[in-house]
């Protein structure tokens, strides 16, 4: 009974690895985030989750988020890790403490997911009536989502035109919802 257990589960790898279904299985790296909307004091209440996968043609980013504006929304991943509020300029700034588009590259531009800008654009949100986004979303430059951890995942409150104009970084606005990236 063993035994054929056993061939079983591997005559099913076998057909898996052929036919190309194990390419994101367990060895598949992966990272996620839990969000929280962004308040003046720091963390607010929870909506949802983001969970990363590395693939052959960058990272997928499955959403299950809840509670949040109905619209598109810019979503990036951010320098630093943390969500805490901080000042800039004199003014409190919500999830401030996160820095800007993470940028390892140094490119200092916003050309979106597939452009040469920012290492951490990723494609906008569309969110909802219901205030839910349940999609899975593409980032093609994303090729090593454990590099990702340490470092916080941003929803702003607008959409992003994938640009720095007619406004910097996309348009998105303030931040919305944070969390960090694990």
């Amino acid at each position: 009974m063993i035994r054929t257990a056993r061939l079983a589960v591997l005559t099913a790898l076998a057909l898996g690895s052929t036919l190309g279904l194990g390419a994101q299985t367990a060895s598949a790296a992966t990272a996620f985030a839990n969000l929280y909307m962004a308040t003046p004091t720091g963390r607010g209440v929870a909506v949802g989750s983001a969970i990363f996968t590395d693939t052959g043609n960058g990272a997928h980013i499955r959403l299950n988020l809840h509670g949040l504006p109905p619209g598109e929304h810019g979503f990036h991943v951010h320098s630093h890790g943390s969500c805490d509020p901080s000042m800039k300029d004199g003014q409190m700034v919500m999830a401030g403490a996160a820095g800007g588009h993470y940028d390892p590259d140094i490119f200092d531009r916003h050309q979106g997911p597939a452009g040469r800008g920012h290492l951490g654009d990723l494609p906008f949100l569309t969110v909802g009536p219901d205030g839910s986004d349940n999609e899975t979303l593409d980032a093609p430059r994303i090729r090593d989502v454990a590099g990702l951890k340490g470092h916080t995942l941003m929803i702003h409150e607008g959409g992003d035109n994938y640009a720095d104009t007619p406004a910097p970084l996309g348009g998105g606005g303030p931040r919305m919802a944070c969390g960090l990236i694990q």
